[in-house]
């Protein structure tokens, strides 16, 4: 008796593992990667018009290049020309005086302010937005202009000490008074460090200052001992952000000199100096190369800035 053998009908081992690669394309883990990817092609659209005329200042700053002939490779020169640029050593005078007075005056008066309003004041918010307010005008040109007008011979400074029996001086047009003037605009400005520390003040726990009153610490002795060490990670940020601003100034001392750094080289900062050779005396090639010494100078200061913060700054851990 013959008996006869059916073909198997069992499907191929493969096919469980084509359906699970082919969930796997589907999986919420790679739509969440497309998703991100698609959000962040604006980013990368953005680099990429920034990597362009980064590389392209690069290349211009060792060039001769006056915005209409072909650039001319001229290597070193423009960095040896610094060395005996005196307007650039007047542009170094003037912005490292406004950054080492105007910055801690600024942070000073933002701590203090932080401090009066972290005691609990009736109308903390319209308090805080009031002095967070020129933060956000101060860069403009009009807020320059109106205190080109408060300090002006006329202006309301000289007319409040006419009151008092002073002639007071030009402010603006004086070589001697016109920096003080764009430093005093730069202490006005103190709102967003203000708010940032008084952020930080609001994070400090109360028990520390309940433990020190008890103990018969002072005010001061607490301020010393337990505020400032808590708030050394922020007043490290403000710092740190107040100087990279502070060396890129530029709007301020255009419009109070009207372009020109005066009166005689006062108000030139590093940035108006900068502009002033590439789009006043067409000369790109070494704007170029101031470009790339500021940021060789703002690396330098913020590399600097956290080497020493591991002496000072203090983290929970």
């Amino acid at each position: 008796m013959s008996t006869s053998i059916a073909p198997s009908t069992t499907a191929p081992t493969s096919a469980p593992s084509r359906q699970v690669a082919a969930a796997g394309r589907g999986s919420p883990r790679r739509r969440n990667e497309k998703a991100a990817y698609i959000f962040l092609l604006p980013w990368f659209v953005g680099l990429l018009f920034t990597l362009i005329p980064f590389g392209a200042s690069l290349y211009l700053a060792f060039t001769d290049y006056n915005l209409i002939n072909n650039p001319n490779w001229i290597g070193l020169d423009n960095f040896e020309e610094m060395l005996t640029d005196e307007d650039l050593l007047q542009a170094l005078k003037v912005t490292g005086i406004y950054t080492f007075v105007g910055v801690p005056l600024s942070l000073l008066a933002a701590l203090g302010v932080a401090l009066a309003l972290n005691k609990g004041i009736k109308g903390l918010k319209y308090y805080r937005a009031v002095y967070y307010l020129p933060s956000l005008l101060g860069g403009s040109v009009a807020i320059v202009m109106l205190w080109r007008y408060i300090f002006g011979n006329q202006g309301i400074v000289n007319a409040v000490l006419a009151f008092f029996g002073v002639d007071g001086p030009s402010w603006v047009s004086d070589p001697q008074y016109a920096l003080s003037v764009l430093i005093s605009l730069h202490v006005w400005t103190f709102g967003s460090p203000m708010v940032i520390f008084l952020a930080g003040l609001r994070q400090i726990p109360i028990m520390y200052y309940e433990a020190a009153s008890i103990d018969g610490a002072s005010r001061w002795r607490q301020f010393v001992s337990i505020t400032m060490p808590l708030l050394s990670p922020i007043l490290f940020f403000n710092l740190v952000l107040a100087l990279i601003g502070s060396l890129q100034t530029f709007t301020q001392g255009y419009i109070l000199s009207g372009g020109t750094g005066g009166p005689s080289g006062s108000t030139l900062f590093y940035n108006l100096y900068l502009y002033i050779e590439g789009f006043q005396r067409f000369d790109m090639g070494y704007a170029s190369a101031l470009a790339w010494l500021l940021l060789m100078i703002v690396a330098t200061f913020t590399a600097a800035n956290f080497l020493m913060s591991r002496f000072w700054v203090f983290y929970d851990n």
